[in-house]
């Protein structure tokens, strides 16, 4: 290999995104991904001192959770701007795609509000779930998938939250769910963490973590860690084309 980002293991270019990070850029389906997914992470990179700021696409207005509440999609905004405060988060964006139909959004399009927010904030990396959604859920995927097209375009890296395999091979047959981990040999990273404030932002999204044994009990299993991938290294962004002005 013969430039030095390359030559260096994908686990030390993690870890240098990680520990180099003056701005992070997450971006979300729906709002709890940020705490129920990347809480944990977001807090350790606060307190850090790097500035986070979240993209949520969806007001989550959807869910099978909540529904007693007669405006879920302004109550869940609500619960995401506390999460934001308690993970350190500088800025939340919430957009108002709606829930459950990202794939129906080209990701061009959802790609060009990543790419705005990032002209403003100039992230060092993104942050997004792994390319497999990690609950398979198609509008986690694509929420991704826009995240990346950003970064290919810009020459930005991608941190991706995954699942070890294990993990999510317990959780499936327990809850019957649809959870997608990592073998060990594509986990770039496994971070410890804090999970005090990671808790307290789950609860502030009361609608959705109240009754929700699978996401206390992946907690229980992951314990003081989580594990990351790098979906993207950095390099340098394409130039532009002639016919792109």
């Amino acid at each position: 290999m013969g430039q030095d980002a390359q030559a260096r293991s994908r686990e030390e270019q993690a870890r240098d995104l990680l520990d180099a990070a003056d701005t992070v850029l997450a971006v979300v389906a729906h709002p709890d991904d940020e705490s129920f997914g990347l809480g944990a992470v977001l807090d350790h990179l606060a307190t850090a001192g790097t500035s986070v700021t979240v993209l949520c696409f969806t007001h989550g207005e959807a869910s099978t959770l909540g529904g007693e509440h007669a405006d879920l999609g302004a109550l869940r905004a609500d619960e995401l701007d506390a999460a934001a405060t308690v993970l350190g988060v500088k800025r939340s964006v919430l957009l108002d795609y709606p829930d459950g139909g990202l794939t129906d959004v080209s990701v061009d399009e959802l790609a060009g509000h990543v790419e705005s927010l990032a002209a403003e904030v100039r992230p060092t990396y993104l942050l997004a779930f792994d390319t497999t959604g990690v609950t398979s859920h198609p509008d986690h995927v694509r929420a991704t998938e826009a995240a990346l097209a950003t970064a290919d375009h810009l020459g930005l890296p991608v941190l991706g939250w995954t699942l070890p395999a294990q993990v999510a091979d317990q959780l499936n047959p327990e809850f019957g769910s649809p959870l997608v981990g990592s073998p060990p040999d594509l986990v770039d990273l496994t971070l410890p963490v804090s999970r005090t404030r990671h808790h307290q932002a789950i609860a502030c999204h009361r609608s959705q973590s109240t009754d929700n044994p699978l996401l206390h009990r992946r907690l229980d299993l992951l314990g003081d860690t989580e594990h990351l991938r790098l979906l993207r290294p950095h390099r340098p962004a394409p130039r532009a084309r002639a016919d792109d002005h």
